[in-house]
């Protein structure tokens, strides 16, 4: 069946070619029912597993959002969406798993049905349910935001007060975000409550309303935000102490070789080499050099070791910069632990090889039963990290190169002073 899906006739008429992509994509809402179905199923016979040896209702189900997102090559977070969704769908939402099997719905329009309909009890919830997808001919031409507001309305009709004290609850989950742009560019998101997200813009508008000079709107109101949050003009040159990395060539020699900012990803050269330049010429800034020893063949860190309980500050420090964000397989999260991949309780020792990077959730997980993690370093001194699940399936992740250029080498006396170095630094 697979094989016969993967043979594509690109030659085929205009009319076939847009009646096997409509097929394809029926195919994509069957196999998120089937997928929600065998989500379900593996959730209810490990909980019963766990119940009949003994296992604590509370810990029941321990990692296998976790165990989800392995099996589906996707974050830890979207694991515990897929695994609330499945629970949802097969045990409280028959129309909508039903107009999802049919191809009226796609994943994503399901379950955005299901989080608007998280708030409500059982009862209601299946009133909305049928009121949505019981007829699937209705759910034709609807978009994404006409779903999400279908919902929502119906919810707030069934139980206004679970509504209200849903978003009264929401004002909780207040945070700020931070992921990569194109061109060296970021998103800093904040999630505030409604009232206040507001004020912030109006704030951001008038500053642009009442400001003129060469910039644009949108560059007015960035700026603006920089230097209330940070108390720093905008013109005034970044501190380099964002662990910008690059290798001696790219800084000193004109080097091509990119650049990288931890939890950010490559910069180009020429980038990272005007930030720098740009912090170390003006006086109101300060940038710091701190020294990292890579392998050239690999591009992997010099090792470093400590026999205490707890990574000391300068070996965490290290782990951070080489693994760059969580060693999870798919899990792009920053890293908020510094662990021991075989833990210190059962003998694990407290170096580099066997530390690694995590985030919260994911080094929670790895603490359920069945769950285990190796470490160890490769023939060119890559570091990597073998996760093996409670079913026995096993995923990997190596930690990525630093940057500098393949092709470099070493002599045995740079490396051994590298070795000195590095030590010495991790004191």
């Amino acid at each position: 069946m697979f094989e016969k899906l993967a043979v594509i006739d690109t030659e085929a008429d205009e009319a076939t070619l847009i009646g096997c992509i409509a097929e394809l994509e029926h195919l994509k809402s069957v196999a998120a029912a089937g997928q929600a179905r065998l989500t379900a199923a593996l959730d209810q016979k490990r909980r019963a597993r766990e119940a009949s040896e003994g296992v604590p209702a509370a810990k029941r189900g321990r990692g296998l959002a976790n165990e989800i997102a392995l099996a589906r090559h996707d974050s830890p977070n979207r694991g515990g969406r897929h695994l609330g969704f499945a629970r949802a769908l097969i045990h409280e939402m028959p129309h909508t798993l039903a107009a999802l099997e049919a191809g009226a719905l796609s994943e994503w329009r399901a379950t955005l049905i299901v989080r608007e309909s998280a708030c409500l009890s059982v009862e209601d919830r299946g009133k909305l349910d049928a009121e949505m997808c019981a007829a699937q001919s209705e759910l034709e031409g609807k978009g994404d935001k006409r779903i999400a507001a279908d919902a929502k309305a119906i919810a707030y009709r069934l139980d206004p007060q679970a509504v209200v004290d849903r978003a009264v609850r929401a004002e909780r989950e207040r945070t700020v975000t931070i992921r990569p742009a194109p061109d060296t560019m970021a998103y800093v998101t904040a999630l505030l409550p409604m009232t206040r997200g507001v004020s912030v813009y109006a704030a951001l508008k008038h500053a642009a309303d009442t400001t003129f000079d060469e910039r644009g709107r949108g560059q007015v109101m960035a700026d603006t935000l920089y230097e209330r949050v940070t108390g720093q003009p905008a013109d005034l040159p970044v501190p380099v102490a964002v662990d910008l990395v690059m290798d001696d060539d790219t800084l000193f020699g004109g080097g091509p070789s990119p650049a990288r900012v931890p939890g950010y990803g490559p910069i180009p050269a020429a980038v990272a080499r005007r930030l720098t330049s740009d912090a170390i010429a003006d006086k109101r800034s300060r940038a710091t050099l701190r020294r990292l020893y890579r392998r050239p063949s690999s591009g992997a860190l010099v090792a470093m070791e400590s026999r205490a309980r707890l990574f000391p500050k300068a070996l965490a420090k290290f782990i951070a910069l080489r693994d760059d964000t969580c060693r999870t397989p798919y899990c792009d999260a920053p890293i908020r632990h510094t662990d021991h991949a075989d833990p210190h309780a059962a003998g694990g020792v407290t170096n580099e090889v066997n530390g690694v990077g995590a985030c919260a959730a994911c080094n929670y997980a790895k603490e359920a039963p069945g769950w285990r993690v190796a470490t160890r370093r490769n023939g060119d001194g890559a570091h990597t990290s073998e996760v093996t699940t409670p079913t026995g399936a096993r995923h990997r992740s190596k930690a990525p190169p630093l940057p500098g250029s393949p092709h470099a080498r070493a002599s045995r006396i740079e490396t051994a002073f590298a070795d000195v170095l590095a030590w010495r630094d991790a004191a």
